[in-house]
């Protein structure tokens, strides 16, 4: 039987979280103070289309006071040789509260995702934790990890898939990973241009994907949708595309963009491959209507593509449960 293409969005939701050691504050908190308005709007497009989504959520962002978080802070944390990356340091820079503090705290909005069908919370580690950063280890990460699934707990939801920060998969950690019952993770596109090998971004590298966005230069990234023999306990969904946001500067190649993407969901729901495409909610929080646009385009093309060849939305944790029920199945036949 010809496997149905599978249409994958997952969502790093970070707010500064993520980009407080690249960022400067003031300079990018439009964005950040804007994607608290992106997200109810694209939960509002996910639930009219019946759209389903990953967020892979900080851990921080489960909180509603520092009292709370500084609270829950584990003992053991990363030693990271660049101590600025540390979040748990910055800790001590945010405000009181959500109200006070926008940019830090997210549990109102994490309520808000948990209300709407088909919504995967998934964990982007408790701290934003880097992977592949000097200086930290796998006794720490375990630890990071333990406590972004026992804060998730708390409030009735069950981890199930982990998106990298940074996509700094660190294949030492995966066995980590499924030991404390993750059962899917967001893999790099397999091509070198997105290979991150270490906690350092080229700039040559971040000027070819930049153009790559446009103009196919690396493929379409759309991946068989099978059991992977052994692997299949813990399953990569490897990223086809981010969604790069609506750019004044680049805006004549909107167009491009929008080809570049259609084109490869296209492609694998006519060869019932898997499409997998992420951003970052702060990465809509400017241009909020250029880039819902945008989103509304590649929706409407999903709806051509279920209608014309059976393509499926499906959040990580459903793609990997289909994977191991498959595999199950096989056993049986065996």
């Amino acid at each position: 039987m010809h496997n149905k293409g599978k249409f994958v969005i997952s969502l790093d939701f970070e707010l500064n979280w993520g980009v407080f050691d690249v960022l400067d504050f003031n300079q990018y908190k439009q964005h950040l103070i804007g994607a608290r308005k992106a997200v109810p709007v694209m939960l509002h497009r996910f639930k009219q289309h019946d759209i389903h989504a990953t967020w892979g959520v900080v851990g921080f962002l489960f909180f509603s006071t520092k009292q709370e978080l500084v609270k829950e802070v584990p003992q053991v944390q990363p030693q990271y040789e660049d101590s600025t990356l540390s979040s748990y340091r910055h800790i001590q820079k945010i405000g009181e509260n959500e109200v006070e503090d926008p940019y830090h705290y997210g549990l109102s909005l994490i309520k808000q995702i948990k209300r709407i069908p088909h919504q995967e919370i998934a964990t982007h580690t408790f701290s934003h934790y880097y992977c592949l950063a000097p200086g930290q280890d796998a006794r720490t990460f375990e630890a990071d990890l333990v406590k972004a699934i026992q804060i998730a707990k708390q409030h009735s939801i069950s981890i199930k898939s982990l998106i990298f920060p940074r996509n700094q998969v660190n294949q030492a950690y995966l066995s980590i990973c499924e030991d404390h019952g993750l059962i899917s993770y967001r893999g790099c596109e397999a091509h070198w241009l997105y290979q991150i090998k270490s906690s350092v971004n080229g700039k040559v590298k971040r000027a070819i994907r930049l153009i790559d966005s446009y103009i196919n230069l690396s493929g379409h990234h759309i991946y068989p949708v099978e059991n992977r023999g052994q692997e299949a306990s813990l399953v990569n969904i490897p990223s086809s595309r981010f969604l790069r946001p609506y750019s004044k500067q680049f805006r004549f190649l909107e167009g491009l963009k929008l080809k570049r993407i259609k084109a490869s969901m296209t492609r694998a729901a006519i060869e019932g491959k898997l499409y997998h495409l992420w951003w970052h909610p702060h990465n809509f929080g400017v241009h909020l209507e250029e880039n819902i646009q945008m989103l509304d385009h590649i929706i409407e093309h999903f709806h051509m593509l279920r209608h014309q060849y059976g393509m499926e939305s499906l959040t990580m944790q459903e793609v990997s449960e289909r994977m191991a029920s498959q595999l199950t199945n096989e056993t049986k036949i065996i």
